[in-house]
């Protein structure tokens, strides 16, 4: 079974990686080259509608996916997937009219409801709530569509919070899409549980989605994905954590326990839905409300930009681009895999608890160290595009695949120059030499 997921998770991360390329050299010609704002941070109009690309390789990935022996059974015994293209669609769209023209903040917002809402209509919705203490608590219809609509909103709008930097979206979703997928699997494949099978198989898709994606968006990004991009993976781990969240009877697992006692030791693992969707985007989550709050404390909107994001801040305080990225990523990681940790081992939790901790010390050691670039490793530096390989030693290629000169320090700046000049004085030798 996980050779299928497996095969979908490439097929998804193949046709989306081919596709953005030409998808790139559409905006292009389209005109989806927003001029640069004061808010950004990248110095050069990059073209957008990256999202173009996601959704090809979205529903390539659900178009084999529907081939296979077990994975297609998913297809004939529930609406999951349907209701998910539905919303993807409606959300993929609206994107794309965001990032081509520009869509007002309201119109937004009432096209995401709109999105979540007909996937509740299609059955994508909260059914009950597992709450430590008594148990599942059923909730009625009307509730289980608010609180599904109001998880796609929050979803959406804390991952196109975060899509800031190079690859920081992507690469987040990335983490958060692996989380879902190894404890729905666990769910799945541990407990027999066959309601979290289209969680696993929405997390394969996300995860080839981004990774797909990535190579294309990575500093210096040649394409962003946009809102038609955002949005729509943000939907989609919405739809992964309502999957999870509402539709898995804890008390299948507590069924397989034995007794009260082995039941209490094992309720980690039977109520983690309700803490996993929210740490596996604890840091868009985060900054999400913190958005909300300064920009209402100074009057504003809620939905007006600003240029105090997380990863602004972290470029504020002398962090170069790719290093930002990665900060975010570590705890981004630290975090939603610790929690899934967590839940699979709740005998180990002292145990886990100070690895985390440990884990966390040498991360703050390492990201105070000197300035580093990261680079793809020398084994395959031959197979990835120019500008991921360790530039050294290269004269003038070597000048143009070092990031922004904004993240340059003083002594690069004045090898650049030396370079620059050596390159020009060697020039003019032999135009004179003609």
């Amino acid at each position: 079974m996980v050779r299928e997921y497996l095969l979908v998770l490439f097929v998804t991360a193949a046709v989306t990686y081919l596709l953005t390329g030409p998808v790139r050299k559409f905006a292009i010609v389209a005109g989806a080259m927003p001029a640069v704002r004061e808010r950004d941070v990248h110095r050069e109009p990059t073209p957008r509608l990256g999202g173009i690309a996601m959704f090809g390789g979205l529903c390539a990935g659900l178009l084999v996916a529907s081939q296979l022996t077990n994975l297609g059974h998913l297809f004939i015994q529930t609406a999951d997937v349907r209701a998910l293209l539905s919303g993807a669609g409606i959300m993929w769209i609206l994107g794309v009219l965001d990032d081509k023209w520009g869509v007002d903040a309201l119109v937004k917002l009432g096209g995401q409801m709109i999105a979540g809402g007909v996937m509740v209509w299609q059955g994508v919705t909260v059914i009950s709530i597992p709450v430590p203490g008594f148990g599942t608590v059923s909730v009625t219809p009307t509730m289980g569509m608010i609180i599904s609509v109001t998880l796609v909103v929050v979803m959406v709008n804390a991952v196109n919070f975060i899509d800031g930097l190079d690859g920081l979206a992507a690469g987040m979703v990335c983490i958060a899409a692996t989380a879902f997928f190894l404890y729905s699997y666990r769910l799945w494949y541990g407990y027999g549980i066959n309601d979290a099978a289209p969680a696993v198989l929405f997390s394969a898709v996300l995860i080839g989605m981004c990774l797909g994606f990535l190579p294309h968006n990575l500093h210096p990004a040649r394409i962003f994905m946009g809102d038609s991009g955002s949005m729509m993976l943000g939907l989609m781990l919405a739809v992964a954590a309502i999957s999870i969240t509402g539709r898995v009877d804890p008390d299948l697992i507590t069924d397989q326990t034995g007794s009260q006692t082995t039941t209490v030791h094992e309720l980690v693992p039977i109520y983690i839905p309700l803490l996993l969707p929210l740490t596996v985007i604890a840091l868009p989550l985060a900054d999400l409300l913190l958005a909300v709050v300064r920009r209402t404390w100074a009057g504003k909107s809620p939905f007006a930009a600003d240029k105090q994001h997380l990863h602004h801040r972290l470029l504020e305080v002398g962090h170069s681009h790719s290093r930002a990225v990665l900060i975010m990523y570590f705890w981004a990681a630290l975090i939603a895999f610790g929690t899934v940790a967590f839940s699979s081992m709740p005998g180990a939790g002292r145990a886990l608890v100070l690895s985390i901790a440990g884990l966390c010390l040498v991360g703050i050691v390492v990201l105070l160290m000197p300035r580093f670039r990261p680079h793809a490793p020398r084994a395959v530096q031959a197979f990835v595009p120019p500008r991921y390989r360790k530039a050294v030693g290269r004269g003038a290629e070597a000048a143009a695949e070092l990031p922004a000169m904004a993240e340059l320090s003083a002594e690069d700046k004045e090898l650049l120059g030396r370079i620059g000049t050596g390159a020009t004085a060697a020039g003019g030798r032999g135009d004179r030499n003609s």
